[in-house]
């Protein structure tokens, strides 16, 4: 999905980087159409023949489903009950779902989920004041 440039340049720029969201904001349908995201989730089912995991995140006592498209990663490793990391687009479905189209599917096993969700409030906050103070 590389695009080309501003005119005359004929440099290639690369994919957006995506913004990391909470997958319950994700299940919320608080991510817009088309727009490339991160997020993350425990590995709880692999359907190979559709090309398809189903990531799921707690957030208090709600289950949060979030279902990603693999056709791009595969063939890799599925490690049932492992925390992965995801990096896609977001494509709503016509039945109000919506599927994250993998472009990278990383085991993060052992790292510190507390630690992260931190990490992506304070990055939000930084990047609320850097945006107000301009």
């Amino acid at each position: 999905m590389l695009s080309r440039g501003p005119q005359g340049t004929g440099a290639m720029m690369l994919p957006k980087p995506g913004i990391y969201f909470f997958p319950w904001e994700v299940s919320a349908g608080q991510v817009p159409d088309g727009d490339t995201l991160r997020t993350f989730g425990r590995l709880c089912s692999y359907d190979m023949t559709r090309s398809q995991v189903t990531l799921m995140a707690q957030l208090r006592s709600d289950q949060h489903p979030i279902l990603v498209c693999t056709k791009l990663v595969e063939p890799f490793q599925a490690q049932l009950g492992s925390l992965y990391t995801v990096l896609g687009e977001l494509e709503h479905q016509k039945d109000g779902s919506c599927v994250v189209k993998a472009r990278v599917l990383t085991c993060v096993e052992g790292m510190n989920l507390p630690l992260l969700e931190q990490a992506i409030r304070e990055q939000r906050l930084y990047q609320q004041e850097r945006d107000s103070g301009q």
